[in-house]
């Protein structure tokens, strides 16, 4: 008894029909009669009794059948197994993240991920969180790590958040203080200061922005359109502060001054996203689980903290 003969079994059992069967397994109508006939030769029972137009199974074909697929099951969900752990020895991962994330939470995770599956290659696409969401979309992301709510029109997508983390005034150590400060920022205390800007489409521009028009005022620019990076090296020239997430502020190096927001201030919240309607492929729900063990930090379920005293749980406090 043969794999293909019963795969051609039960594709006749549930079509009724050889010619449609043939269709569906992609093998010519003769060949498989061929080999139906021959494995009805090896059990030494007709399967179907043949009537023009009329194909129906024996009592010995309704005690096959369901044996049949059963077989047929199991082999896929082998064939299924082996090809998951050969993605773990040979497999990628496209993950997108925020720039701010590559530089403070990834590294960590990254490097545990490595150590875990050393083949699987990983693939990092850096930008917003709205072009994530669209890459996302379109498959072209296994993963993406963004900052909540989505956008307005954002596709299905399944999030499960990781951390919750304070935002901070950074400017440059060998400036004075920003104006009005006594240990802590207010929002209406950035109306006076020049501000250094991300470029369109960073969660941190609209953010920043979106909390200065509450207050009543448009934050005043000395310079726009910059990346993490650039910001960061535009603070540190003297050109004016910038409002980054606490963790990136906290690897800045002493050349940078931060000055936290005084109560509520501003948080972000951090969340993996993934599309609703395909699952990731096994070496991306690996990732998922390093990157959810290490933002939680062991805490059972609770998204990490990233606070404004520079405490907190998880990836917050020690990534």
């Amino acid at each position: 008894m043969h794999f293909q003969q019963l795969l051609y079994f039960v594709a006749v059992a549930e079509t009724r029909h050889f010619t449609r069967a043939a269709e569906r397994v992609h093998v010519a109508q003769p060949s498989l009669s061929q080999q139906i006939r021959a494995l009805e030769r090896e059990l030494g029972a007709d399967l179907f009794m043949r009537a023009r137009g009329n194909i129906t199974l024996t009592d010995a074909g309704e005690a096959l059948l369901p044996l049949a697929r059963r077989i047929l099951a199991d082999a896929d969900t082998a064939r299924h197994e082996v090809q998951e752990l050969a993605q773990l020895r040979r497999g990628r991962v496209r993950l997108g993240a925020t720039p701010s994330l590559c530089t403070g939470l990834l590294p960590e995770v990254l490097r545990a991920f490595h150590g875990l599956h050393p083949g699987i290659r990983l693939l990092i696409d850096e930008g917003g969180s709205h072009d994530l969401v669209r890459r996302l979309a379109r498959g072209a992301l296994d993963l993406a790590l963004i900052v909540l709510p989505l956008p307005p029109g954002s596709p299905a997508l399944t999030t499960v958040e990781l951390l919750h983390e304070d935002l901070v005034v950074v400017s440059a150590a060998s400036a004075p203080p920003p104006a009005g400060s006594r240990g802590a920022l207010r929002i209406p205390d950035l109306r006076d200061q020049p501000l250094v800007m991300f470029r369109h489409g960073y969660d941190l521009r609209e953010l920043t922005v979106n909390a200065c028009r509450a207050e009543g005022f448009e934050p005043s620019f000395t310079v726009e359109g910059g990346e993490m990076d650039a910001v960061l090296g535009f603070v540190r020239a003297g050109l004016g502060c910038a409002v980054v997430p606490r963790m990136v502020a906290a690897r800045s190096g002493r050349d940078l001054r931060v000055t936290p927001l005084a109560r509520p201030g501003l948080r972000r919240t951090v969340a993996l996203a993934h599309r609703t309607d395909v699952a990731p492929p096994r070496a991306a729900r690996e990732l998922r689980s390093v990157l959810l063990e290490t933002a939680r930090g062991g805490h059972g379920g609770g998204a990490g903290d990233v606070t404004g005293d520079g405490t907190g749980d998880g990836a917050g406090a020690g990534g």
